[in-house]
């Protein structure tokens, strides 16, 4: 068993452009920001961009990083509709793929495990298949005869999450209240790069939190990231709450300007002008 922690930019130069890049996390909670500001400070771009949207998707679109999105929403939770990717989608920046949460969750799954497709319920007799001409049914061969939407794999050349707390080994544990899918895509990539709050030792994963949040196996994980603060201004719970402050910022501010005033510099130049930002709003 190997020691597999690198930094966030060691993790970010394994990627290429063109890739299919899964992202995990729910809307603006957990997200992997940390290893999405490294994504932003590289040149890596024409991704294909697979997750349950929040700012993870609205930065990368604003930055002109996304050939095709594939998603169930984009959102920031308190703010219904992430501001940036609204505005590159009414652009039409980039391809967009729109699918039911469910089916989303289903596409993952077919990758884990494999399969070329799943069959769901979700989506029949809705719009999703109108706006999405490419998808097929299937009808089931048994004597029910039922017709399902095939929603195919979302196979991933690499995904990005962030937990709470992982071994060097690439063991991931979260301890807040929803796992939000992030072993599924680490099980449906080819390679998976998992940062954290905090590195402990494989014992400490179990010393007093249940086995069951132990959400990442190490088998499925190539990287591990230790990033303090690295979901910030996402929540990841129970470490700290959404910035809300920070939040507001962004989806007000016009992307240049808060590019160049968050994300210019590497990650200890970013948690500096969070605090500079703070101190200035008397926070």
């Amino acid at each position: 068993m190997s020691d597999k922690t690198m930094t966030a930019d060691e993790a970010v130069s394994r990627l290429e452009s063109g890739m299919t890049l899964g992202i995990g996390g729910w809307g603006s909670r957990r997200k992997p920001m940390a290893l999405v500001r490294a994504l932003l400070r590289s040149g890596i771009g024409d991704l294909t961009i697979v997750s349950y949207g929040g700012p993870d998707v609205g930065m990368l679109a604003a930055a002109g990083r996304i050939r095709k999105l594939v998603a169930g929403f984009v959102t920031l939770d308190s703010i219904p509709l992430e501001p940036h990717y609204r505005a590159a989608r009414e652009s039409g920046a980039f391809e967009l793929t729109e699918v039911d949460e469910g089916m989303f969750l289903w596409g993952l799954r077919a990758a884990a495990n494999r399969l070329p497709f799943l069959p769901v319920r979700a989506g029949i007799g809705s719009d999703v298949m109108r706006v999405n001409p490419g998808l097929r049914t299937v009808t089931s061969p048994y004597e029910d005869g039922e017709t399902f939407v095939a929603m195919p794999a979302l196979r991933l050349d690499a995904a990005l999450v962030h937990v709470n707390r992982a071994d060097r080994l690439g063991n991931g544990q979260y301890l807040g209240p929803d796992p939000y899918f992030d072993d599924l895509f680490c099980e449906a990539a080819d390679a998976a790069y998992v940062s954290c709050e905090r590195i402990v030792d494989t014992a400490e994963l179990t010393k007093e939190a249940a086995p069951q949040t132990l959400l990442v196996k190490r088998h499925t994980v190539t990287g591990v990231v230790e990033a303090p603060n690295g979901a910030h201004f996402t929540s990841c719970a129970p470490d700290y709450g959404r910035d809300e402050g920070l939040q507001k910022e962004y989806a007000s501010t016009p992307w240049p300007r808060f590019a160049e005033r968050f994300l210019d510099g590497d990650e200890q130049g970013y948690q500096a002008a969070v605090r500079d930002w703070r101190r200035e709003q008397g926070r």
